[in-house]
């Protein structure tokens, strides 16, 4: 395997671990997967496309617009999707509709907005590409490989340092008896869809400035869905530990035998996992919403 395919793999296997982590986030805390993920990325990504990419304006600007809008729309979903829902104890069945219907509902304000056209970012690099140790590397793996660790890093400090971080794991772990010592398992959850929806608008801006933002780009949020189940959902190791492997071998097989083989693999790979390890590599305990 050449240096230029790793190195493709892992700057997409970094994209794929922020949706990743966005699905384990939420999973890991209400035992249930937002399946409106998506659809928030696609509307961040479009956000930031028509209020400052069309504008002229740099990558930082774009990256930055794209997450504060998948915070705003996340928590906006948090408060009328699941919030009462989670105050009622529905059962999962409930929890399911209210993120599709959500997702359908964000599918559609952009469809509204863009229509079905396809829109491309600017061109935020002069040089497109680098070498590399002897491998051509486009500037924009670069960026996304460094943005994207950076973000999960700055989230693996927050979680293991900081006083909302141990709020998080210990109502991740038993929300009652969090909310018994004092916890304010609301606003922890509130920040975890925030968190989420930052991710998200990230991922879904980088996944634009590589391939071509459409009003279905949120169907790719089914990598990071792959990755979770792989790592094992609840888990936030096991996420990245996936994407990392998801992105490698596309990677790999993109080179080899094309996209169509590519996705091909990534779905067998996840039966797989399903069938023989459905707990993903991390072994994480936690169960669906009951």
């Amino acid at each position: 395997m050449s240096l230029q395919i790793l190195f493709n793999g892992i700057s997409t296997g970094t994209v794929y671990a922020l949706i990743a982590i966005g699905f384990a986030l939420v999973f890991n805390i209400l035992k249930f997967s937002n399946f409106s993920y998506g659809a928030t990325m696609t509307a961040s990504a479009f956000t930031a496309y028509f209020l400052v990419a069309s504008k002229g304006l740099g990558l930082l600007p774009t990256l930055l617009c794209s997450a504060f809008a998948g915070a705003i729309i996340s928590i906006f979903g948090e408060f009328i999707g699941f919030r009462r829902l989670l105050k009622n104890h529905s059962p999962a069945t409930y929890f399911f509709v209210s993120s599709i219907t959500l997702g359908t509902l964000y599918e559609g304000l952009v469809t509204l907005k863009a229509g079905t056209n396809f829109y491309v970012y600017p061109n935020f690099f002069k040089v497109a590409s680098v070498d590399m140790l002897g491998a051509v590397v486009s500037k924009e793996n670069i960026i996304m490989l460094v943005i994207s660790a950076a973000a999960l890093i700055a989230l693996a400090l927050i979680i293991q340092k900081t006083r909302i971080g141990r709020a998080i794991r210990a109502v991740s772990f038993d929300r009652d008896t969090a909310q018994l010592m004092g916890i304010n398992a609301t606003l922890v959850i509130q920040a975890v869809f925030i968190i989420s929806g930052l991710f998200g608008g990230i991922a879904g801006c980088f996944l634009g400035i590589k391939y071509t933002l459409t009003s279905t780009l949120g169907s790719l949020v089914v990598k990071g869905f792959i990755a979770s189940v792989i790592g094992g959902l609840g888990s936030l190791t096991g996420a990245v530990i996936g994407a990392m492997l998801l992105g490698i071998m596309e990677a790999i097989f993109l080179s080899t035998m094309g996209s169509g083989w590519a996705t091909i693999a990534s779905f067998a790979v996840m039966l797989v996992f399903l069938l023989f390890r459905p707990q993903g590599i991390a072994g994480s305990n936690v169960q669906e919403k009951a």
